[in-house]
């Protein structure tokens, strides 16, 4: 994972996306415990950096806010065309595969729920993807992010063939 080094924050202008909202409780001797866990994407469309966390507390507002936190300290840099990604990839995480595929220019996002979600705040335009297999809006997040870990560029793509990138 040579793209996931220390991205700072401070120069970024990050947009949160709450995903899913759930709410669980814990049966204890008392009685039960009520919580919520929120599943957020943050991301700076363009300069395509993209981080999702999942926070818990006792109320809504708390668990948007530590996952918000958690977000930010991990982002990932995308690799990407001017509109597009440079390949297609298939990201795997449990039961969830998604698949992405480049587009031309004015196709848009043609991705749902929790995939939409990370597209957009990666600043990726103009994507065809499929999600297959679990609907978990947790694996479908994670198996995204698989995905858009195995994007390559020109150059990086150039460099582990050990041939120059501009005689192709």
């Amino acid at each position: 994972m040579a793209n996931k080094k220390r991205i700072d924050v401070a120069q970024l202008d990050l947009k949160d996306q709450v995903v899913n909202i759930n709410r669980v409780t814990k049966v204890v001797k008392g009685g039960k415990n009520l919580s919520f866990t929120a599943l957020v994407v943050v991301g700076d469309p363009k300069k395509h950096i993209v981080g999702y966390a999942k926070g818990k507390a006792k109320e809504v507002p708390s668990a948007i806010r530590k996952a918000i936190e958690g977000a930010k300290k991990n982002l990932i840099k995308v690799n990407t065309l001017e509109h597009t990604i440079p390949h297609q990839v298939l990201g795997v995480f449990g039961a969830g595969r998604v698949l992405l595929k480049p587009a031309r220019t004015g196709k848009g996002t043609i991705a749902g729920g929790a995939v939409r979600a990370v597209v957009e705040a990666a600043g990726i335009q103009n994507v065809l993807t499929k999600s297959i297999g679990s609907k978990n809006p947790h694996n479908v997040i994670r198996a995204t992010f698989d995905a858009l870990l195995q994007l390559r560029d020109k150059e990086e793509v150039a460099a582990m063939r050990r041939v120059d990138a501009r005689a192709t």
